[in-house]
């Protein structure tokens, strides 16, 4: 995992039991997590949104978010202007995402990945570079006026 960066995480209840498995397996990253905090059924975008707001303000680098199927999450996540969230459900797609889009937060669909390959989604998406080059161009074109 590459040193320094600051990690924000978030789920809801159907990525509560990922959203832990994920927060243990980055112990030697700093970590920091939105919620929720049970399996008790909460609101996606209760979490969706302070995760966003993190990466936005600089506070955490990239973030991760993790519910059901990963859309509600990915959906709220990208109102932000400045967000790039993609929804990941293979390595190769988490590594085009960091490299070809600058995705900044990985979201995760819990019910159809295993702990494992989620696992594998996140680290391989937090150790991905943007390529830049003829990326950014396109990458700058994202932003509404």
């Amino acid at each position: 995992m590459k040193q320094g960066l600051k990690i924000a995480i978030g789920s809801d209840h159907a990525g509560y039991e990922y959203k832990e498995i994920l927060t243990a397996a980055l112990s030697m990253t700093e970590v920091k997590d939105f919620g929720t905090y049970s399996s008790e059924s909460v609101d996606y975008p209760d979490f969706a949104h302070p995760v966003a707001n993190a990466i936005e303000s600089g506070e955490c680098d990239l973030g991760i978010l993790i519910c059901g199927a990963a859309n509600g999450v990915a959906i709220t996540a990208n109102k932000h202007q400045n967000i790039r969230a993609a929804i990941c459900w293979k390595e190769e797609i988490a590594v085009l995402a960091r490299s070809h889009n600058n995705a900044n937060i990985v979201c995760v669909p819990a019910r159809f990945v295993t702990p494992e390959e989620a696992t594998a989604i996140v680290t391989t998406f937090l150790n991905t570079e943007f390529e830049g080059g003829r990326h950014a161009h396109r990458v700058e074109k994202i932003a509404c006026a």
